[in-house]
């Protein structure tokens, strides 16, 4: 697989929220394709759970850590280089999904929001991109949006879809401002995607786990593919993204959401 333009082997990745769901779907992938991945993950102990879990030619290690601290980036990167020796990609996968009413909603619950899912993202990729810069070899960042970057798909999302289309527009504004080092930052916006936690009422929503289920089992029937999305669905494009085949590539929004956005 040498002169596969799909080849990742031998690359150093760091997957935030990597220990569950959409995360450790691209984990996994990355694993199988030979890289060398750190799991970042809020949970600590689960993160090193996975690693047991994983099995392929590529390497992991695990590290808890809250993606909105100040000092998140240069752990992650150095954490990464002790083990590995370099950063390649990274993938910001964390994030939070409260579904609460702005009418409803707190400053601290909002601020909580964006400071996970853009402001963390954001300077993450600040000190990714810095140790790549430094590595004179380029690198690759993976964002990972939503179709809510580009339309809401309920009530009560609204710090959410503030911060994912946030994410949007923050991958095309970083994506110009990197491009000259050789860094491609590129977006994934994934539709009703079943995960370990998508039978678990959302934190706000008052939902009882029948109405959760029922309200997927909703957003399922506009689907035009038929069925919702797995972790592997965003798992395989991301490997995509950081491979060479995506290498020409940067500042894009690949969304993966079964058709939904057609209706």
């Amino acid at each position: 697989m040498g002169d596969s333009p799909f080849e990742i082997a031998g690359k150093s990745a760091i997957v935030t929220g990597g220990a569950m769901g959409i995360g450790f779907g691209i984990v996994r992938r990355y694993v199988e394709a030979g890289a060398n991945v750190l799991i970042a993950d809020l949970d600590g102990e689960l993160a090193t759970q996975r690693v047991a879990e994983l099995d392929g030619p590529g390497k992991s290690v695990s590290l808890g850590v809250d993606v909105s601290a100040p000092e998140a980036g240069q752990k992650l990167v150095g954490e990464c280089v002790a083990n590995f020796g370099s950063v390649d990609i990274l993938v910001n996968n964390a994030g939070v999904y409260p579904m609460t009413p702005l009418l409803d909603q707190s400053r601290e619950s909002w601020h909580r929001v964006l400071e996970i899912n853009l402001t963390g993202l954001a300077f993450v990729s600040k000190s990714a991109a810095q140790r790549m810069i430094e590595q004179g070899t380029g690198g690759t960042i993976v964002n990972i949006a939503s179709i809510d970057s580009l339309h809401p798909s309920m009530v009560g999302l609204a710090a959410y879809d503030s911060s994912k289309g946030g994410v949007l527009m923050f991958t095309k504004a970083f994506a110009l401002e990197v491009a000259q080092h050789g860094i491609t930052v590129n977006a994934i916006a994934p539709g009703g995607i079943t995960t370990e936690g998508t039978a678990t009422p959302l934190q706000g929503s008052g939902m009882s786990e029948e109405e959760m289920e029922a309200m997927m089992e909703q957003f399922a029937a506009v689907i035009p593919l038929g069925r919702m999305g797995v972790p592997d669905d965003i798992a395989k494009v991301a490997l995509f993204l950081a491979s060479p085949a995506a290498g020409y590539v940067t500042g894009e929004l690949i969304v993966v959401d079964g058709g939904r956005l057609l209706k």
